[in-house]
């Protein structure tokens, strides 16, 4: 075998895999929001919830995609762990679909269909509307065109005429049940390292296709490729909390669980799958007919690779209660994970960034619980202001301390994130949002600024041995409530969908801590004049008076970000 055809087998990968990850990627950017909404709104029950996630992996071509994406709600609190057990099942057959297309590219020749594909790609991608139809159409063509140089590059290796190649699968015994697992972990492995079952599919493919790897071998690939990709989810969700780690565990006891009772009745359902396609499995190299017979392989594995995934859904979708039980009984909790969730990101995960799309909303999800956190901050700061005890005071102070660095931290954390979005290919929607959550991300972090303001003028107080007057702590409790109103009404803004919200209510509360501010100001000037307090005291009042004046502005720069909108002036 020449080195070229070498490069050429290894090239052709390449251009199927990048073509899949474009196609994939273009999909999602045209129809994300659409499909982010049927996803919360289909999961009903877990019958609905299966066809949600069977609908959309294979519309978007990526069960990665669609486990991210329910992930993502289920850490929301959008989907319960078991409507995403029942999508992660959907999600298992809606990918069986790629199969089928590279069975139908080893059937006959695609690339034909190829040329004109680049053509109306390149004439659609300059134009703005078009772009991301013209970037499908690039990705299905690289694919196809991939899929093509397979087929040709399986033709020229011979791989039916290589006594060397033919020797090695010799050795192993075809009707031994260690052969299948030898195959199966193979398939796994492989799967793992290329981090593509595609690849991997389409090898099998061209070794099952000429001849040189039998049929049940093949399968025994498939359906080591299934477990693999699982694997990969797992390793990716390691860093993420426990509702993520569950769901990838579910992906693979799903996978490992179909592939366990597959292995028992292993021989008699590969014979039903070869009638339904019309394959003679028992075929003899030589026999007349024989090459007919084997260009049907391809369609072989994608009906075998579908009828696991959907016989596996039909016996496990009635046991989801179990299922979810079990998941949860082998994915505890970490040990002080209530406190640990609290100072680490939970959206946000290493290896779970998939495409653009999919990093935007795990982006926002993470900017709306930064935002909670520093509610809570501002809660323990209002607590801080009553707390009389030396010890409970030195505590709840620390802890904002702490808060005020797990803030600075998560800025930087998620805008580092967004960075490494930015560096995709985005359409131009996407691009404004990353801006928008840049400029909100930074306006949060200076509201946690605020709060530590607030907090270390009250630790001056009390060391000062100083107190504020009864009138003084009433007018900075109301001071308060309309801080809190200010940032509830915040956290609505960013959890809500933008047609549904009024930014009114918003711009109303800010306006009336302006003028709360304005007058307590004038007020405070008269008081220290008539010596109702001291100086010093009246300093460190009108220092918390300004700063949750500031915190008001800052909210509302946060609203205007994310509703894209302007607070008129008067």
């Amino acid at each position: 075998m020449s080195i070229w055809i070498f490069f050429k087998l290894i090239g052709s990968l390449a251009l199927l895999m990048y073509g899949m990850k474009s196609m994939s990627e273009s999909l999602q950017k045209m129809a994300g929001s659409q499909l982010r909404h049927v996803l919360q709104a289909m999961t009903t029950n877990r019958i609905a919830g299966m066809l949600t996630g069977t609908f959309i992996t294979a519309s978007v071509q990526s069960s990665t995609a669609t486990t991210v994406m329910t992930v993502s709600f289920v850490n929301a609190g959008l989907l319960t762990l078991a409507q995403a057990i029942s999508v992660i099942m959907g999600a298992n057959i809606g990918t069986t679909l790629t199969a089928w297309i590279m069975s139908a590219g080893f059937s006959f020749n695609i690339t034909d269909f190829v040329y004109p594909a680049f053509f109306i790609a390149i004439i659609l991608i300059y134009s703005k509307k078009r772009k991301s139809f013209g970037d499908f159409l690039f990705g299905i063509a690289f694919m196809f065109l991939g899929l093509g140089t397979l087929r040709q590059t399986g033709i020229d290796m011979d791989l039916g005429g290589n006594e060397a190649v033919l020797g090695f699968f010799a050795s192993f015994d075809p009707d031994s049940f260690i052969t299948t697992i030898v195959f199966l972990l193979l398939g796994s492995v492989l799967t793992m390292c290329v981090q593509s079952s595609a690849a991997i599919m389409a090898i099998t493919m061209i070794l099952c296709s000429s001849g040189v790897l039998p049929i049940y071998q093949g399968i025994a690939l498939v359906m080591g490729e299934n477990i693999g990709t699982t694997v990969t989810s797992n390793l990716a969700a390691l860093t993420a909390n426990t509702q993520a780690r569950r769901a990838a565990f579910a992906h693979m006891f799903f996978n490992v669980f179909g592939v366990v009772w597959v292995l028992c009745v292993f021989r008699p359902f590969i014979h039903m799958v070869c009638s339904l396609v019309g394959y003679d499995d028992t075929m003899e190299k030589g026999e007349p007919g024989f090459m007919a017979n084997a260009a049907k392989l391809s369609f072989v594995l994608a009906a075998f690779h579908t009828m696991f995934n959907i016989t596996n859904t039909a016996i496990l979708i009635w046991f989801i209660p179990q299922i979810e039980k079990i998941v949860c009984r082998v994915i505890k909790p970490r040990r002080n994970s209530e406190e640990e969730d609290d100072f680490r990101l939970r959206f946000i995960s290493g290896g779970l960034m998939q495409t653009p799309e999919l990093s935007v909303l795990e982006a926002r999800k993470e900017i709306q619980s930064f935002a909670e956190r520093i509610q809570r901050m501002f809660s323990m700061v209002r607590e801080l202001l009553v707390t009389k005890d030396e010890s409970a005071f030195v505590k709840l102070f620390t802890r904002i301390e702490k808060y005020e660095g797990i803030s600075d931290n998560m800025e930087i954390e998620i805008a580092k994130y967004l960075d490494e979005v930015s560096d995709a290919h985005l359409s131009d929607e996407t691009k404004a949002k990353i801006r928008a959550m840049l400029r909100e991300i930074s306006e949060i972090e200076s509201i946690g600024d605020s709060c530590y303001n607030v907090a270390r003028t009250i630790n001056r107080k009390i060391k000062g041995k100083e107190d504020f007057t009864e009138k003084q702590y009433e007018h900075l409790h109301q001071m308060f409530e309309l801080t809190d109103d200010c940032l509830s009404q915040m956290n609505v803004m960013l959890s809500g969908r933008k047609d549904n919200l009024d930014v009114n209510r918003s711009f109303n509360i800010e306006n009336e801590i302006n003028n709360y501010r304005n007058q307590l100001k004038s007020q405070n000037i008269n008081d220290v004049n008539n010596h109702e307090y001291t100086y010093a005291i009246g300093t460190m009042y009108m220092d918390i008076i300004s700063e949750c004046e500031k915190l008001g502005d800052y909210v509302i720069n946060v609203v205007e970000a994310r509703m894209g909108t302007k607070q008129r002036e008067a």
